[in-house]
């Protein structure tokens, strides 16, 4: 965990060779303003204010050699990120500077910042609390404008607003409890139908919050697509088609794919991994077989299988090999090449078990549209149906919010089977304790190691 006496320092910004304007190193801690003017000097004799920006440049404090030139941003304690000081130095992009710029802070008394170790002293000063420090590193890393917005819903507070709420009535309805264990003689009697009515309608909201784990695990990990089937259906021409570009080779020769070809898209807000397969044969090509065993393999690891035939020849024995040997995946069949198909659709289609049958022309772009529904449709029709709220929580926070679950039904229990008060007080505290968990009140060390380790390094 962060030590809070030291001064941490970090670059902030991505590093890209010849790339990007500008370039941020930030210090944060009570040695910031002092390590900032020891290697900064600003031009003229301005005042080191908070929350004003200084321009001059950063120089070597032993010979005054210029290492660069550019802005110094001063937030003071407790108006920064950290609530903290913090300094930031805006310097040049690329890749040299703002190198040189933390070399020469951590030679002035500061010392390379962990990964998260920024947001973590926010969270331990009371900036934030862990649920939006999470939200921190979901914004971050967001890989679609809908985790992005989730992100941000949790930043403002939507997830912590609701889970704060239930802890408080929890602990009310405990003190009322405790209190009639201690006082039992001066007290009216407790009213336990109002009582389970309020336990229930916490355990319905707890229980609506947990329904969105699903969507925010598949929002924030993707979807992996697989397009799987045999050489030549037009697999290729179906990526190049949805991804609107030219990822894989096209040509009329079979085998043409050799290894996997991946493209990243996004489908109704869902980050989607589609993965491009070589066609599966038999093949005394060696380089060809390789390339065919990598398909399986992307078959059996994808989240949706998405299985392409070639409606002008029909469904084949080759088809039903590879069916058998993926249909344990969910699985959604194409018809490609329905532009060449004289007959009607209905009998193209095979009687077998998917999820959806979708027919597209890949050459001509056609169809797309009707697979992605057919994608969305199969993702709602299993894990997403989720509540209509403005938030999807991570597995950490699913876990506490099981037990607190658990915790609100097992008090509920207690007071139908007409036990004891003490023993109502036993599962009120337990799920305080988780929705504690939550929002970081009653968390461990190990648990905030966990939070912040997979943040970058300068946030």
């Amino acid at each position: 965990m962060s030590n809070q006496g030291e001064t941490i320092a970090a670059i902030a910004t991505a590093i890209v060779p010849e790339q990007g304007s500008v370039g941020i190193v930030r210090v944060s801690g009570s040695q910031a303003v002092a390590i900032a003017q020891k290697i900064f000097h600003p031009a003229g004799r301005p005042a080191w204010m908070s929350h004003r920006i200084l321009y001059g440049q950063v120089r070597q404090p032993e010979t005054g050699q210029w290492v660069d030139e550019g802005l110094l941003l001063l937030m003071l304690a407790p108006r920064s990120y950290t609530r903290e000081d913090v300094v930031e130095f805006h310097c040049h992009g690329g890749m040299m500077a703002v190198q040189q710029v933390l070399q020469l802070c951590i030679a002035a008394g500061a010392r390379l910042a962990e990964p998260g170790e920024f947001t973590l002293r926010a969270f331990l000063n009371g900036r934030l609390d862990l649920t939006q420090a999470e939200s921190v590193a979901d914004l971050v890393g967001a890989r679609s404008p809908q985790a992005a917005h989730f992100a941000l819903a949790g930043l403002q507070g939507k997830l912590a607003q609701p889970i704060r709420q239930l802890r408080s009535d929890c602990i009310d309805i405990l003190a009322e409890i405790e209190a009639r264990i201690d006082f039992e003689e001066d007290l009216p009697p407790l009213d336990e139908t109002a009582i389970t009515v309020r336990l229930q309608t916490m355990q319905t909201t707890v229980t609506q919050i947990l329904a969105t784990a699903d969507r925010g695990e598949l929002i924030r990990t993707g979807l992996k697509v697989a397009i799987v089937g045999r050489p030549n259906v037009g697999k290729s021409s179906l990526l190049n088609a949805w991804s609107r570009s030219d990822r894989a080779i096209v040509t009329p020769l079979p085998g043409t794919t050799r290894d996997v070809v991946e493209s990243n898209l996004v489908v109704g807000g869902i980050p989607v991994q589609v993965l491009d397969t070589a066609g599966i044969r038999a093949t005394e090509d060696v380089v060809e077989q390789i390339g065919v065993e990598r398909s399986r393999a992307a078959a059996q690891q994808a989240d949706l299988v998405l299985l392409t035939m070639d409606a002008a020849v029909g469904w084949t024995e080759a088809d039903q090999e590879i069916y058998d040997q993926v249909c344990d995946r969910p699985l959604i069949i194409i018809a490609n090449k329905i532009d060449l198909v004289g007959e009607t659709v209905k009998s193209l289609r095979p009687n077998l078990e998917a999820q959806a049958f979708v027919t597209t022309a890949a050459a001509h772009s056609q169809g797309i549209k009707a697979l992605e529904d057919a994608i969305l449709q199969t993702i709602q029709a299993g894990q997403l149906q989720a509540a209509n709220l403005d938030l999807a929580i991570n597995q950490r926070q699913a876990s506490a919010l099981t037990q607190a679950n658990q915790s609100l039904q097992q008090v509920q229990l207690t007071i139908a089977n007409q036990l004891p008060l003490d023993f109502w007080t036993i599962d009120l505290r337990s799920a305080i304790q988780s929705l504690g968990q939550v929002l970081g009140e009653e968390v461990t060390e190990s648990v905030l190691d966990q939070v912040f380790s997979r943040f970058c390094i300068g946030k």
